[in-house]
Parts: C-alpha cells; sequence; structure tokens
C-alpha cells in the first residue's frame, strides 16, 4: 500500500531532474492539443441550476471537487498507473483503464475521458518528449518500428486509452528508463497533472460565471493552496479505497447533455 511520506523522505527521495521537471511541466500546459479547455466537468450546468453563482461559490465548489472527486480517483489512479507504465505491466494498466471507464457516469464524462486519451496518444505518436518531431502519421497508419511499446499497447486499450491512463504513460517516457518510478517522480507527476486540471478548471469558471481575470487567479490560488493534501491522501489510498461517488456531478452532467444554451462539452 502507498504510503504518505514525511517531509524528511521527501527532501532525500531521488530528485527529479530539470529536464524532467519542464517535460512534466509541458504536460500541464493548456497549449497541449488534447482539448481540455472544452470541458467544465459540470460546472457549467452547476452555474445554470443556480449552485455557482459569483467566485466564492466557484472556488468551494472546485475545491470539493478536487478533494471528493479527483483526489479518490484519477490521481489515485494516476499514482498507481506511472509506476505500472515504467514496469511495462500492461494486465495493471488494462485494468486501470476499465476502473476509469466505470467510473464515468454520463457519456458525456466518458466521451471527455477518451477523447482526451487519445488526442494525448496521437501527440505522443507525432511528438517525442525528447523535443524531437516524429514522422507525422495518422491514427489508421501502422506505428513506427522503432516506437515505444508502451505507446501501442496505450493506443490499443479497449474502448479507448483514457486521460489519467495515456497522462501517466507520458510521465513514464518522461523518467529514466530500466528503473522503477520514485515517490518523488510520481508525486511530480500528479502534481503535474492536477495544476493542469487546476488551471482549466478556474479559466471555465472566468468563461461559464462570468468572471474576471483577477477572480480567476484567486480560484487558482485557492486550488493550488489545497492540492498538496489532495496529492496527499490519493498516494496514500489503497486499490479497495478509490471511489468516484459523485451523484450530484452526475445528475448535473445528464442534465447538462440536454441543456439548451451550452459553451462547454461536459
Amino acid at each position: 500500500m502507498p504510503r504518505v511520506l514525511s517531509h524528511r523522505q521527501r527532501r532525500t527521495a531521488p530528485p527529479v531532474t530539470d529536464a524532467t521537471r519542464l517535460q512534466l511541466m509541458w504536460l500541464a500546459s493548456p497549449a497541449l492539443p488534447v482539448g481540455g479547455f472544452s470541458y467544465s466537468e459540470g460546472l457549467e450546468a452547476a452555474i445554470d441550476r443556480g449552485l455557482v453563482q459569483d467566485e466564492a461559490s466557484a472556488s468551494a465548489w472546485l475545491r470539493d471537487q478536487l478533494h471528493l472527486s479527483l483526489a479518490r480517483a484519477d490521481l489515485a489512479v494516476l499514482a498507481r498507473a506511472v509506476p505500472a507504465w515504467q514496469r511495462h505491466d500492461l494486465a495493471r494498466i488494462a485494468e486501470l483503464n476499465q476502473w476509469v471507464i466505470q467510473t464515468r457516469e454520463t457519456s458525456e464524462l466518458r466521451l471527455q475521458a477518451e477523447q482526451m486519451g487519445r488526442s494525448l496518444v496521437e501527440w505522443l505518436r507525432n511528438r517525442r518528449l525528447d523535443g524531437t518531431q516524429a514522422p507525422a502519421r495518422t491514427a489508421h497508419q501502422a506505428p513506427a518500428a522503432d516506437a515505444d511499446p508502451r505507446l501501442i499497447a496505450c493506443a490499443t486499450l479497449p474502448p479507448a486509452p483514457t486521460w489519467p491512463i495515456a497522462f501517466a504513460l507520458a510521465v513514464a517516457q518522461c523518467l529514466p528508463a530500466g528503473g522503477p518510478a520514485s515517490a518523488a517522480s510520481v508525486r511530480e507527476a500528479l502534481v503535474s497533472f492536477t495544476f493542469g486540471w487546476a488551471e482549466n478548471m478556474a479559466q471555465a469558471a472566468i468563461k461559464a460565471v462570468p468572471l474576471g481575470q483577477s477572480a480567476g487567479q484567486r480560484i487558482l490560488q485557492s486550488l493550488v493552496d489545497a492540492i498538496p493534501f489532495a496529492i496527499d491522501h490519493a498516494m496514500a489510498l489503497h486499490d479497495s479505497e478509490r471511489q468516484a461517488f459523485t451523484p450530484m456531478l452526475a445528475i448535473l452532467s445528464s442534465q447538462h447533455e440536454t441543456q439548451y444554451s451550452r459553451l462547454f462539452r461536459s
């Protein structure tokens, strides 16, 4: 069972190199071509129903989503998936991918997880994280002979690679080959994933409430302050403790699918 490292243990863990950290920052970038900006994950429906009306309620909503949904589900999966990709444990990866799909209670949330996962895999096929450009190819072309076999395995996960699983592969490709993922590198991966989510959600709140840029930055600051605790919680969860019990989110997402006017795809 993974455990939360003490501050002293974190200081003595093998350091994450600048090159790896920069690649993880790249994966958190809103410019990454995976379409994360087009999803609000229920926030737009909450605004439409009057549950979120201003900066304070948007900030509270997103903090709850961070702790009650993201930390207990996708972050906990990511903490397991990075080491699994490092040791080429494809059975474990398939199991985690299926779990992610089963936690998506509406079609739009499932489509989001699958679309972002596919898009990241396609980007990884055409852009190597060492900064070199791979030969361009379409989704229907066979992978290059020198392609990472893990990338081929991810692309063929049934019914589709999900966003947390594809992100974990991108992280594993950043890490040194031939060794296990350290707790420090896994934690850095979770920081990258969570900050990318927080930035997208703050931008969604700015557009949908609507709010000013300064209010959006205050929401982002509130989420940033909460991220370390959420990551501690996610890394400490046993497999049997992972869960995605968010009935309000499921109801709002179902309503959003037929909402008359909307900006976002979820």
